[in-house]
């Protein structure tokens, strides 16, 4: 079938984007779910940091590349085996789509979302899907032929149709609007899971967060939402800092007023060395980092003892194995703030 997506040729496009156009709407085309794939007609996306990355180079992905990976719709066709029950996933279901599939059958799979899939991994690297393979296909104008297009980690989320993989998706309730679902399958699952899989606060305990995009939001209002645990958004954006409070952070401060080393869970969510610097200073003896930031491969910290580059770190605080949030609209303070988690600065 034809459809039409935002395609990215080449990388290393600078900003402004309205000047240097990274992307073009092109006319696609897309192949049929296999086996253990849908369908999908797109709803909403959300872009996300991870896809600006990409354009500028800073994290290369194979092209040409249909981008896009914090997506939500409805199934409109399932392969042969999903229509068996693979995971769930039925025609007409409204779907978040994820961008770490998880076979289920990896050494990674056994450590209950500890370490990322090890096929998803791979094939999110190789721009296919977790089945293997490309179902994108674009007719350049100066050539005759079709050139296969690669998938943006399992999803390419910006398109009016996508075929993805049942383990990249997850069935939400049909309450949820498509543009708050989308953020589920990035910005909330990453933010919300720094929070619940890795920092774990305890009651009593005080947690800051470092950055306050889609991410650092969505750490917030997870955090906000456990009960007993003070939570503090950390940004040099003032209308940020509001937004947090109005998220449930019981205080705000800029990096330069926040009180060092009180914290005794810090969430690093700007992707900056200077934020995980900041970051850093904020913990209390004992206390626990997470990042989740996407910084330059070679952006390097320091402290008095430490060198930290973010070449041999890595933190799986998200995956779609476990639970998200509450996600449900029926909960008003849930459902109407996450509409505060989309980031337009």
């Amino acid at each position: 079938m034809k459809i039409t997506a935002a395609l990215l040729e080449a990388h290393g496009h600078q900003r402004p984007y309205d000047t240097s156009r990274p992307l073009s709407i092109e006319e696609v085309e897309l192949a049929p779910p296999g086996p253990t794939e849908v369908l999908v007609a797109l709803e909403a996306a959300g872009i996300c940091h991870s896809d600006l990355s990409v354009i500028d180079g800073t994290r290369p992905r194979p092209v040409p590349m249909v981008l896009g990976h914090e997506g939500a719709g409805r199934v409109v066709e399932v392969g042969a085996e999903v229509a068996g029950g693979v995971d769930g996933v039925r025609f007409g279901d409204r779907v978040v789509m994820t961008l770490l599939p998880r076979c289920g059958r990896c050494a990674g799979c056994a450590t209950e979302g500890i370490r990322p899939c090890v096929p998803g991994s791979a094939s999110n690297a190789e721009g296919t899907l977790l089945a293997g393979g490309r179902r994108l296909a674009w007719r350049p104008q100066a050539q005759l032929g079709l050139t296969p297009v690669h998938h943006h980690l399992g999803v390419s989320a910006f398109a009016t149709y996508a075929v993805v993989d049942a383990r990249s998706l997850v069935v939400v309730e049909d309450d949820i609007p498509p543009a708050v679902a989308a953020l589920l399958g990035c910005a909330v699952l990453t933010g919300g899971g720094a929070v619940l899989n890795a920092g774990r606060p305890k009651p009593g305990e005080r947690l800051a967060v470092v950055g306050l995009g889609g991410v650092g939001m969505s750490a917030v209002l997870t955090a906000a939402g456990l009960g007993d645990v003070s939570v503090t958004g950390i940004d040099p954006v003032a209308a940020k800092r509001d937004q947090a409070r109005h998220l449930g952070a019981h205080a705000e401060a800029a990096p330069e007023a926040a009180e060092m080393g009180a914290f005794d869970v810090v969430i690093e969510a700007a992707g900056t060395a200077r934020a995980f610097e900041t970051a850093y200073r904020l913990l209390a003896p004992g206390g626990r980092l997470v990042t989740v930031g996407l910084p330059a491969p070679d952006a390097t910290a320091r402290s008095r003892r430490w060198i930290w580059s973010p070449a041999g770190a890595r933190s799986l605080a998200a995956t779609s194995a476990r639970p998200c949030p509450p996600a449900t609209s029926r909960d008003s303070h849930a459902g109407g703030a996450r509409d505060g988690c989309a980031s337009r600065s």
